[in-house]
């Protein structure tokens, strides 16, 4: 989604919200000059593509347990 920069101004809640779930672009005279993105995005896109390469059979416990203990 694209704003510009007084529309972000005047509903800044708004894009905050949307901003979890969606990348919002903030235009100034046409040009976008920021991102309002969630900064749990990247992490969000990591696990998906992740999906199904962890075995069923691992607990999530587990899986913090082993990379605990390889540092």
């Amino acid at each position: 989604m694209s704003i510009t920069a007084t529309e972000l101004k005047m509903n800044l809640g708004k894009y905050l919200l949307l901003a979890a779930t969606e990348d919002v672009y903030i235009t100034r005279n046409g040009r976008t000059v920021a991102k309002l993105t969630s900064p749990y995005q990247n992490k969000i896109d990591t696990v998906n593509s992740l999906f199904g390469s962890v075995p069923a059979t691992v607990t999530l416990d587990e899986m913090q347990e082993e990379r605990i203990n390889s540092i």
